[in-house]
């Protein structure tokens, strides 16, 4: 296979900023990355110039609904192709499809079709579904993100209230059984009877188990802790607020350094003084920029689906018919300039999209660097920060890179 050279003006690892930097791609990996001074380049190799443009590892997203138009809960082929390329065209390479709750019967059935999916992923660069934005490139689905049944009705926030179930070991059992081995994160409230229970049988079973959609308390969350709970979902929203008598499950999740903090940097979810806080707390290593996108992403304003339930987008926030917020239709490109606009580094807002996440899934030498034997997973930035081409395992820039963004 002809090896690529992709020559930009530098490139973010992102642990390390090259300058004059030159990448080469072998299939699907990346073969080396160096100033181009320092790399060998084949005589055969493929050339690629990149002017202007910075490269940096594809984003990975921990927790994300739905996009294009459709919803991870419909399982369909289609349906996932359309939601993989849409986050594909906005630099998420790699994605974690997230259930809301839902009916047993519904979730078990989209697990099922999920995980169906991800074990038969096709090729990259091969065709996808009509009408999704491009014909190359496609995040790829690491796996599902179970968020609830096991959660608080007290912090449900849009979840359906009659499908929220206390903690159960055979339904969990069931849950895991329909994903076929690629279930990674299981959303819970530490509070609920029997959750330290399941936290302990989630662990057993290789989950990251998450904090989130709870009113625990200090103790409540830190007993989760202890057992294993390492990550805290979409922190600050549907959980119990901060009092300085008692702090609450984010009392434990803005400390613990065992635990790893979901945002949602939207400019709606959390106010800027309150992602200074979080940032301040956990420092950049400690936190994941999540979208929790919804169908509606990337699409215009109107009533889209979640779930088994409607959303009303409006001026791009997506509501409940009461009103309440109900997810995003934030992409992760977004979510890098609102950070960086709020003066966090651009390499410490590219470990929260990139190596953070990466390490969380335990992946972090295929997935959310650039480093030779890694995955060719590739987003190229203008001077903006705008996405100007992306390439999901080694298909997509030049050829289709800027037909795949608006």
């Amino acid at each position: 296979m002809t090896i690529q050279a992709i020559f930009a003006d530098r490139a973010f690892t992102p642990a390390e900023e090259i300058a004059d930097a030159v990448i080469l791609l072998d299939g699907e990996k990346i073969a080396a990355i160096g100033p181009r001074h320092s790399v060998s380049v084949p005589g055969d190799a493929r050339c690629c110039e990149a002017p202007g443009l910075t490269v940096v590892p594809g984003f990975i997203d921990l927790h994300i609904h739905g996009a294009g138009g459709r919803d991870v809960m419909e399982g369909t082929r289609e349906a996932l192709e359309i939601i993989a390329a849409t986050a594909a065209s906005r630099g998420t390479t790699s994605l974690i499809a997230t259930t809301v709750t839902a009916s047993e019967e519904c979730t078990l059935h989209a697990a099922a079709a999920i995980s169906s999916w991800i074990r038969s992923r096709p090729p990259a660069g091969s065709a996808v579904a009509a009408g999704a934005p491009t014909a190359e490139i496609r995040a790829e689905i690491l796996g599902i993100h179970f968020e609830g049944p096991f959660i608080s009705a007290a912090r449900r926030g849009v979840h359906p209230l009659e499908w929220i179930a206390l903690p159960s070991i055979p339904l969990l059992r069931d849950l895991l059984a329909a994903a076929q081995g690629t279930a990674r994160i299981l959303t819970l409230a530490p509070e609920l009877p029997g959750a330290l229970n399941l936290v302990h049988a989630a662990r057993n079973a290789g989950l990251i188990v998450s904090l989130g959609h709870t009113d625990a308390t200090y103790a409540q969350a830190m007993a989760a802790i202890d057992l294993g709970a390492r990550h805290a979902t979409h922190v600050f929203n549907a959980m119990r607020p901060f009092a300085h008598r008692e702090t609450g499950v984010l009392g434990a999740a803005l400390t613990s350094p065992l635990v790893a903090c979901e945002l949602i940097a939207d400019g709606v979810h959390v106010d800027a003084a309150a992602i200074r806080l979080l940032i301040a707390a956990k420092g950049p290593g400690g936190i994941i920029l999540v979208s929790d996108a919804t169908s509606a992403t990337g699409m215009p304003d109107g009533r889209y689906a979640l779930g088994s339930f409607e959303v009303n987008v409006v001026g791009g926030i997506s509501r409940d018919s009461a009103g309440k917020l109900a997810g995003s239709t934030l992409t992760l490109d977004r979510a890098l300039r609102n950070l960086y606009a709020l003066g966090v580094p651009l390499p410490e807002v590219l470990a929260m999209l990139t190596t953070n996440p990466a390490r969380a899934l335990g992946l972090g030498g295929r997935k959310g660097a650039l480093v030779p034997g890694a995955d060719a997973d590739l987003v190229f930035l203008d001077n903006r920060l705008e996405v100007a081409g992306v390439m999901t395992r080694g298909a997509g820039w030049p050829n289709a890179a800027h037909s795949a963004v608006d």
